[in-house]
């Protein structure tokens, strides 16, 4: 069903009440505010209001529960127009047993947050997923997120989509590991996935999606849009910017293999984080990530940043509480 068109444009109140989940994470913590700026009634959904502070999220109305097993989801939704589901349970915890892995685990939170929003009438639900590669299986994670953006789409009589590649941002756990690694090693081994594609996108792009699809009329049904930036690189190339932009010499070694499950444990001890999560990101490396189209500019009004602009906006805001030892 095609969900756009002037003729279907309806007005829309410019003010909605607000559910943002995943409130704590990087996403969450940093659309709140811009809710707020803008005139929304929101409130914050998290599981302790110690993850709020310490990412410091400052909002009057705060919902505690867990959506994974349903706590507090009833009344958190209660009176909402539009919710966000901002949960991604990547890393699978040690000795999990079946259903209990992060695609488990995040299939439930879906299902129950759907079921609890049609009981409350929730008219929007907005979902941030990844984009899902053409032509061939889905890693893991990808697959699971498709089928966490399926639930949600048939939460709510306007569900909304976005699907996005590597997002460049000071908090983002993606672009994080990549200048930890181009920081940490003399030599960067890129292996046979250096030449696949794919479009990565500003962290001030995705929140302006975000923000726009609250209100959007262009959104009249279940909807999924894959948001990219401007620029399509391979991700060897997106390594080389970022170390270009570090101001370090990182000569390449093109290596003819993947190796993906070995380099992923090497990669992630480099960079000083967890495999659970590493191992599942680097899985989706194999195969270009490239958007269905790009009408999500024109059809959300959202105004694009280049890739180089991108990554120095995203070193310069995590410099402003880290020095990077590579700069």
């Amino acid at each position: 069903m095609s969900v756009f068109g002037a003729d279907r444009a309806r007005s829309a109140n410019p003010m909605a009440r607000i559910l943002v989940t995943g409130a704590s994470g990087y996403v969450g913590a940093a659309l709140i505010p811009r809710l707020v700026s803008d005139g929304h009634a929101v409130r914050a959904f998290a599981r302790s209001p110690r993850r709020l502070a310490a990412a410091g999220v400052d909002v009057a109305d705060v919902a505690l529960g867990d959506a994974v097993t349903g706590a507090g989801l009833d009344a958190a939704l209660d009176g909402i127009d539009v919710a966000y589901f901002l949960i991604h349970s990547m890393e699978t915890p040690a000795g999990a047993g079946a259903g209990d892995d992060f695609a488990g685990r995040d299939r439930r939170a879906a299902e129950r947050f759907a079921r609890a929003a049609a009981r409350a009438g929730v008219r929007r639900i907005i979902y941030l997923g990844g984009l899902v590669p053409p032509g061939r299986a889905a890693s893991p994670h990808l697959a699971s997120r498709l089928e966490v953006e399926r639930t949600l789409l048939d939460g709510a009589p306007e569900g909304l989509a976005l699907r996005a590649s590597i997002v460049v941002g000071a908090r983002s756990r993606s672009f994080r590991f990549l200048v930890r690694l181009v920081e940490r090693v003399p030599v960067m081994p890129l292996p046979s996935w250096r030449d696949h594609r794919t479009r990565p996108i500003d962290g001030r792009d995705v929140l302006a999606y975000l923000v726009r699809g609250a209100t959007a009329e262009a959104v009249d049904g279940p909807v999924s849009l894959d948001i990219a930036g401007p620029d399509e690189v391979s991700y060897g190339e997106l390594i080389e910017r970022i170390r270009d932009a570090l101001l370090v010499r990182r000569p390449a070694i093109r290596l003819g293999f993947s190796l993906t499950p070995v380099a992923g444990r090497v990669a992630a001890a480099i960079a000083g984080e967890d495999h659970a999560l590493i191992g599942p990101l680097m899985e989706g490396l194999d195969g270009d990530l490239l958007p269905r189209d790009d009408r999500a500019p024109e059809l959300l009004g959202v105004r694009l940043h280049r890739l180089d602009a991108a990554i120095e906006r995203a070193l310069r805001e995590w410099e402003s509480t880290e020095q990077l030892r590579a700069r």
